[in-house]
């Protein structure tokens, strides 16, 4: 396919003057006079410089990879109708649509856009972290630096000792049972060959409790909706997880509070000053 630079311009254009600074968690400040969002913030939006940005809106500079189009649909807040057509224009063939892609709905990035205050997630259906707000940040640390199946928590789970010190250790051994018996569920309804077979067979390899777990064939083990974290300046936290999910992309939006006047949302409110510097 050949890019049509013209058209990719244009529409990059369009779609920029469409958003709103509220739109992507942006302060609209008073003296703005662009229309819509300015180069440069769309360009901080997609995790690249504003010069290279700037020549995509100008027709010129190389043809874009497949990882900046995917960059600039999701900083662009492009519904996945939007982002196949730029993917065209950009002369690349769309990803296939489906529950392993990782494009993130426009209305779930709004409602995230608007956290910033609480500690929230978007994840996959296999526990991989796709965003988190600054206090999810300060909270568990940034676990979007995980690559491969090891971004999947139920993976690190049973691989890397260091996930268990976030959660109370009187709760490991129920959590150990709602991560079998979640990816035993997922693993079924994928079906052999998907990214959830491939994990349980890497873990009934690696990992010896997994593996036990494994064999009992427990299904239906939900967590509680009240998880606790274990954090190493501001002690434990009681917090309840709500959940909204996207059955399009399988994605699912979890925020984490504490009950007004408890001891937890007083941590928490810690926890916001101090932030993430803590907990790496």
């Amino acid at each position: 396919m050949e890019i049509d630079r013209a058209g990719l311009a244009a529409f990059l254009r369009r779609r920029r003057e469409r958003l709103q600074p509220e739109d992507v968690g942006l302060p609209r400040g008073q003296r703005r006079r662009t229309t819509g969002l300015r180069r440069e913030e769309v360009a901080a939006l997609c995790h690249m410089s504003t010069d290279y940005y700037a020549r995509l809106e100008r027709a010129r500079g190389p043809q874009p990879s497949e990882q900046m189009i995917a960059a600039i649909a999701q900083g662009l807040h492009l519904s996945l109708d939007e982002r196949d057509h730029l993917f065209r224009l950009a002369g690349q063939a769309p990803p296939v649509r489906g529950t392993t892609g990782e494009h993130i709905s426009p209305g779930l990035l709004r409602i995230f856009d608007r956290l910033d205050d609480t500690p929230a997630e978007i994840v996959t259906e296999l526990g991989e972290t796709l965003r988190q707000t600054p206090l999810g940040v300060a909270l568990t640390g940034d676990t979007t630096r995980h690559e491969g199946l090891a971004r999947s928590i139920g993976y690190r789970w049973f691989t890397d000792p260091a996930t268990r010190s976030l959660y109370v250790a009187e709760d490991h051994a129920f959590l150990s049972r709602v991560f079998v018996s979640g990816l035993r569920e997922l693993a079924t309804l994928r079906g052999p060959g998907s990214r959830a077979a491939h994990c349980v067979e890497l873990l009934r390899a690696r990992s010896a409790e997994f593996r036990g777990l494994w064999d009992k064939h427990e299904i239906g083990i939900h967590p509680h909706e009240v998880k606790r974290y274990v954090h190493p300046e501001v002690g434990v936290l009681e917090l309840n997880c709500q959940r909204l999910l996207d059955p399009d992309q399988s994605h699912m939006l979890l925020v984490y509070t504490a009950v007004p006047g408890s001891e937890s949302y007083e941590r928490l409110r810690l926890l916001s000053v101090i932030g993430a510097g803590t907990r790496g």
